[in-house]
């Protein structure tokens, strides 16, 4: 009889151990989601509290009103919003003065519409560009001219007031983040980031694939920077290599301009650290997600192992 109560009573402690274990495995999901949610507060707290100045509004200096409007709507603004923004306007004689080297005077047009909202944001948060009635320029190909600008840790949105190339909204951007953090871009930077933008956007139009050219661009630019490649035929072996690893048919002329691009980008007084970080997402493809999930994840792991192994240990010295 004894050995049967031993018996049941283990059975009944078993039972009540396994469905202690199941509803905290139930309650998994609902822990990550608290972690994650904490986690998303702190850093929205961090940002109010990291944020060194107010955003900065660049708009075309050509728009109508009626095209302003529609601008700021895509934004998420209003006329009333605009008492707590600086803005600044681009004129089309600045975007040709920046531009003309590269894009042909009657693609650049004779009117500036392209509009940038620049939000200065925390270390670490890196470039976020999002784009609003732009059909030609991609988020990445903007993130990775504004990084080879030196920008670092802003959202960018671009909006333009029906569908627009966006070309010139490089311009904007640049100006809006100099003036607002009190930081000199230089002119070598600024042309290199608008020579970037084009060839980015010519390759893509060539090979039809924009997602991979931007990874193609960020990856040589890492390559240069990372291991001071300067001539051209180290710049030259790197293209190649990236062109092969992702799997890019290149031409002698598209060689040929990422040679030439690469040449200015290596004589740049650029942060190896900040061309990592903040392009990374161009080639890795990671989640936009600042939670370190697998870390919550792992934690969850351990505590529910080392619970199983002391349930173990304590039926064993029954």
């Amino acid at each position: 009889m004894k050995k049967y109560r031993i018996g049941k009573m283990k059975k009944r402690t078993v039972s009540t151990a396994l469905a202690a274990i199941m509803f905290m495995m139930a309650c998994m999901p609902v822990f990550a989601q608290g972690e994650n949610t904490e986690a998303a507060e702190e850093t929205a707290v961090a940002s109010e509290n990291t944020e060194e100045s107010r955003p900065f509004l660049a708009l075309g200096a050509d728009l109508k009103e009626s095209e302003k409007a529609v601008v700021l709507d895509l934004l998420g603004l209003s006329g009333a919003d605009l008492s707590g923004y600086d803005v600044i306007t681009i004129t089309n004689e600045e975007e040709h003065a920046f531009l003309g080297d590269y894009v042909a005077a009657d693609v650049i047009g004779t009117r500036s519409l392209s509009s940038v909202l620049v939000e200065k944001r925390e270390a670490g948060h890196g470039v976020v560009v999002t784009t609003k009635n732009i059909s030609y320029c991609t988020t990445g190909m903007y993130r990775n001219a504004l990084i080879t600008a030196g920008l670092e840790d802003a959202d960018i949105t671009v909006a333009g007031p029906f569908s627009i190339t966006g070309t010139a909204a490089l311009v904007g951007a640049m100006k809006a983040y100099s003036v607002m953090t009190g930081e000199e871009i230089s002119q070598e930077s600024m042309d290199a980031a608008t020579n970037e933008l084009v060839v980015t956007g010519e390759l893509a139009d060539s090979i039809g694939d924009s997602d991979k050219v931007e990874e193609l661009i960020a990856l040589i630019k890492q390559q240069v920077i990372e291991n001071n490649l300067d001539s051209e035929e180290e710049i030259r072996d790197a293209i190649k290599k990236g062109a092969e690893e992702l799997n890019i048919e290149l031409s002698d002329a598209d060689i040929d301009k990422i040679i030439s691009l690469m040449d200015k980008i290596s004589g740049l007084d650029l942060d190896i650290d900040a061309i990592k970080n903040q392009a990374k997402e161009l080639y890795d493809r990671l989640s936009d997600l600042n939670v370190d999930t697998d870390g919550i994840m792992e934690k969850i792991g351990n505590f529910f192992s080392k619970l199983v192994d002391a349930i173990v240990k304590f039926f064993e010295s029954l």
